[in-house]
């Protein structure tokens, strides 16, 4: 059977498992809202306009 000739160190050990809990990029999608068109998550009340789904859910203060 093979077998480790020397203990593997920590740094390299952990130089290995560095990619197996990387976080997947978001998928950011542009409102669907024709005066809006800012970046937002999907399924996410749009913070720039205030609309979900066609509707006006909360109410955003203009800049």
């Amino acid at each position: 059977m093979a077998v480790p000739k020397r203990k593997v160190s920590r740094a390299r050990r952990d130089k290995r498992r560095s990619s197996h809990w990387k976080l997947a990029i978001p998928g950011v999608v542009a409102c669907p809202n024709p005066d809006c068109g800012e970046p937002r998550l999907p399924h996410r009340v749009c913070k720039a306009c205030g609309y979900y789904d066609g509707r006006k859910v909360i109410s955003v203060e203009a800049k």
